[in-house]
């Protein structure tokens, strides 16, 4: 995936140098070009060369500076193209989380049907307030970002009504080690497993563990969503993936798959979410 971002970020840059050297009243050198923008010279070559990702701004500086404003739209139209794929934390989180969740509620407001895994931490659907105020605490600490714990908190409590309207299905697979990540102070932790324990068996949600000691097709690694089975969102620690072609999605659903081979449900799952709470308060 990284691959098409870059060749995207190599097209984009192939086409900005396209553009100062047909400027209509002869071609510009990029040291012309960064003066009178008022950019280090270094940052127009990156731009050309892939190695920086413009920002909307950029681009609307590069189009008027280099006498093509009417190629500002198609400009625009590639950095919405390859950002649509891959979603920078720095970028989304400028504003702080809430905005992030906002998102996220908007995208699932109209699925009907989840395929989760999550390798690391309880999912945001099934958050008590009191942990979902720990995550943003200490993500907001490692991006750096504005700190809008509280309303990033109701924002994603106001996502949990989806799991109580008809027709929803959560089908969610958990890794044991992410309910013994101490993420949260210990008693905040003991409600959250808490949480899980009652959600098993809601009509809304298929709840599966995979033991530690589980017999595994394929490595844990990172946490995902199938959506409708249309798109897959996942998050590595610099960007979040948006990938909807037909082969990406099949391929995850085949993960998802696997990994449910090796979980456990219902009074098994429960078994096992009761067993990290007794190891964590003993």
């Amino acid at each position: 995936m990284s691959t098409d971002f870059q060749k995207a970020r190599e097209d984009l840059g192939r086409r900005l140098r396209a553009l100062r050297t047909e400027c209509p009243h002869g071609p510009l050198t990029g040291t012309a070009l960064s003066a009178s923008l008022g950019w280090a010279q270094s940052k127009v070559s990156k731009l050309e060369n892939g190695r920086q990702t413009p920002t909307a701004e950029d681009l609307r500086a590069w189009a008027d500076a280099t006498g093509h404003p009417g190629a500002y739209d198609e400009l625009h139209g590639r950095l919405k193209g390859f950002e649509s794929h891959i979603r920078s934390w720095r970028r989304q989180l400028s504003s702080g989380h809430r905005p992030v969740q906002e998102t996220w509620n908007s995208v699932t407001a109209d699925v009907r049907v989840l395929r989760v895994w999550d390798s690391f931490a309880v999912n945001g659907l099934l958050q008590t307030p009191d942990y979902a105020r720990h995550m943003f605490e200490r993500y907001a600490t490692l991006q750096n970002s504005p700190r809008d714990t509280e309303d990033a908190v109701r924002a994603r409590m106001d996502r949990q009504r989806w799991l109580y309207r008809p027709g929803r299905c959560l089908n969610l697979l958990m890794w044991e080690g992410a309910l013994r990540a101490l993420v949260c102070p210990p008693e905040v932790l003991a409600g959250q497993l808490d949480r899980l324990l009652g959600v098993v068996g809601m009509d809304t949600v298929r709840l599966g563990v995979v033991p530690l000691n589980a017999a595994l097709r394929v490595p844990p690694a990172n946490a995902f969503w199938v959506v409708d089975e249309r798109l897959v969102i996942t998050e590595d620690w610099h960007a979040e993936l948006w990938l909807d072609d037909a082969d990406a999605v099949a391929l995850y659903r085949r993960v998802w798959d696997s990994l449910a081979e090796s979980a456990v449900f219902g009074a098994e799952a429960q078994h096992v979410i009761a067993r990290a709470r007794q190891a964590m308060v003993a």
